[in-house]
């Protein structure tokens, strides 16, 4: 009866050891996409100086004046944003675990999930801004 006993621990012993190792996993994947969003956008950083750049001498008090200096702010609020959205990541995660996939703690995980929905809303705010000063410039 003993041997059935601990022939049932070792088999429970390795399905959650399975488990942690297969969350582990999970939370590297996370840890990694969240960062392949972070350095698809971040080299437009350029392109959104470059467009600020363009539109600034063409604001004025005009109709169009205005659409350019909207279009202008919403691409520095996008850069901010950028800029914001890094300090706040840095400061929840250290780089063993950003670039090494170190255990998280159970906090830290739920921070991961906020950067993670943080990074697409950021995603999408960079891309909008840039294809609407684009269009605006054609």
């Amino acid at each position: 009866m003993n041997s059935l006993k601990y022939g049932f621990l070792a088999v429970l012993s390795m399905l959650v050891f399975q488990a942690c190792k297969e969350k582990e996993t999970e939370t590297l994947s996370q840890m990694k996409e969240v960062m392949a969003i972070h350095d698809e956008v971040m080299p437009k950083m350029g392109t959104i100086g470059k467009l600020v750049a363009e539109l600034k001498p063409k604001v004025d008090s005009t109709e169009t004046g205005i659409a350019y200096d909207k279009a202008m702010k919403d691409l520095q609020e996008a850069h901010k944003s950028m800029m914001d959205w890094m300090k706040g990541f840095g400061d929840r995660f250290t780089s063993d675990e950003i670039l090494n996939g170190a255990a998280l703690t159970p906090q830290k995980q739920e921070w991961l999930n906020e950067e993670e929905e943080k990074v697409k809303a950021l995603k999408l705010q960079i891309n909008t801004s840039i294809e609407n000063a684009e269009k605006l410039l054609e």
